[in-house]
């Protein structure tokens, strides 16, 4: 064992007096010891939670805030009556818990409409937007004249043919899509003169549409391809004698 003289230091272990830890120092160490329970806002959590469920309850469950009336609007082929009977929101539901996508799904069904937006208005009013289709066709069917709007859908049957709406003609057919198509392309690049003037289309073919005009005059107008040049032609012409225009070839026309 090395001696006293050996010039190694020698550790020994003593415990500290309280005197040596400063105050400040035990106060802390006994606080973070110590859980802090007793500081939580037990009474505050206690009533935010039920506020919380009132509200819920309020909302989602209670009389105050539930369907008391539902508005339409935007509808002049269709009826309120039509709507609401698609629409089938139940009077008195809470309004926060009315499907409004599937009240949008119910009422857009319907032929004559093109659009619909459903909306709440609190604290008690469902508001159903309809955007309706437009007719811009009419072709001759059993019962009347079905109408057609600019994306070929038939969503109304008339007695008569609206004044603004084109009247067209093709043979009997299984399969009217085609020749729609090709009407509904030259009534789109018609002009107003045009649309003054004119009586009926005429689908003969795919390449046999005919204008028929005022006066006994008439449009051959050949494919619906290059309408929009076919239609500036043939205004062009109008002011031409003759009975027969041919725009067919709108870079090479005749009039007789």
């Amino acid at each position: 064992m090395a001696g006293a003289g050996d010039g190694r230091r020698r550790w020994r272990l003593v415990r500290a007096g309280t005197d040596a830890v400063p105050g400040s120092l035990r106060r802390f160490m006994s606080g973070a010891s110590r859980p802090r329970l007793g500081r939580v806002p037990w009474r505050t959590v206690g009533w935010t939670a039920l506020i919380l469920a009132v509200l819920g309850w309020v909302v989602w469950a209670s009389p105050f805030l539930a369907v008391r009336a539902v508005e339409v609007s935007g509808v002049a082929l269709l009826t309120e009556d039509q709507v609401l009977e698609a629409a089938a929101v139940p009077i008195g539901r809470p309004l926060a818990r009315v499907d409004t996508d599937g009240v949008r799904r119910r009422v857009a069904a319907l032929p004559a409409a093109l659009a619909v937006d459903v909306s709440r208005g609190w604290p008690g009013t469902l508001r159903i937007q309809v955007t309706e289709r437009t007719g811009v066709a009419a072709v001759r069917h059993d019962t009347g004249y079905q109408i057609y709007d600019p994306f070929g859908v038939v969503f109304q049957t008339v007695g008569s043919v609206p004044a603004d709406v084109v009247l067209v003609e093709f043979p009997a057919t299984d399969q009217p899509d085609r020749p729609m198509r090709a009407a509904l392309r030259v009534v789109a690049a018609l002009t107003p003169q045009l649309r003054s003037e004119l009586v009926k289309i005429v689908v003969n073919s795919p390449a046999g549409i005919v204008l028929m005009l005022r006066k006994d005059r008439t449009v051959t107008w050949g494919d619906a391809e290059q309408s929009d040049l076919k239609a500036k032609v043939a205004t062009a012409l109008l002011s031409q004698k003759g009975k027969q225009i041919d725009v067919s070839v709108p870079e090479i026309v005749t009039i007789q």
